[in-house]
């Protein structure tokens, strides 16, 4: 039986496992820089949940997570796109195992958090897809913007 729960604190390592495994199941090497990534995930997470700044929803076939999804509250200021709220919203983590795949899990996570930004006000949600995700996320009502990224170059 599948039920959906509210990710608490505890849940960290299991976020953090779930958003390592979507990186490399999107096709990025398992190497240092996800552990990196991995370490310094799991405390930010756990300490976001406690502030209430990340909202989770973890899916659960007889007290087995299955599936997982994030809602981070960011502030932001207002834009032409919600003129009036200083809040937007970013969805992030969603992840479904392999062998629960195809089942609309992820669909009823990211309704969940949309539903949950919705009862907040917020109008803005945004998040980075995967050109295989982009369908599923397109189907939920978002739509592609101009939005681009620096990144500072790192030491070799």
């Amino acid at each position: 039986m599948l039920k959906t729960r509210l990710a608490t604190a505890a849940d960290a390592p299991l976020i953090t496992r779930h958003r390592r495994r979507m990186f490399v199941d999107a096709g990025r090497r398992d190497d240092q820089v996800l552990q990196l990534m991995a370490q310094a995930h799991e405390p930010w997470v756990a300490q976001a949940i406690t502030d209430n700044r990340y909202l989770g929803w973890l899916t659960e076939d007889d007290g087995k997570v299955v599936a997982g999804a994030g809602l981070l509250l960011l502030d932001w200021p207002p834009h032409p796109l919600d003129p009036r709220s200083t809040t937007r919203g970013y969805l992030l983590n969603v992840y479904v195992e392999p062998d629960y795949r195809r089942r609309h899990l992820a669909s009823n996570l990211i309704e969940l958090a949309l539903a949950e930004a919705r009862r907040r006000s917020i109008r803005v949600v945004a998040l980075h897809s995967t050109d295989l995700a982009r369908r599923l996320y397109e189907s939920a009502g978002f739509r592609p913007t101009n939005e681009m990224f620096y990144v500072e170059p790192t030491e070799s």
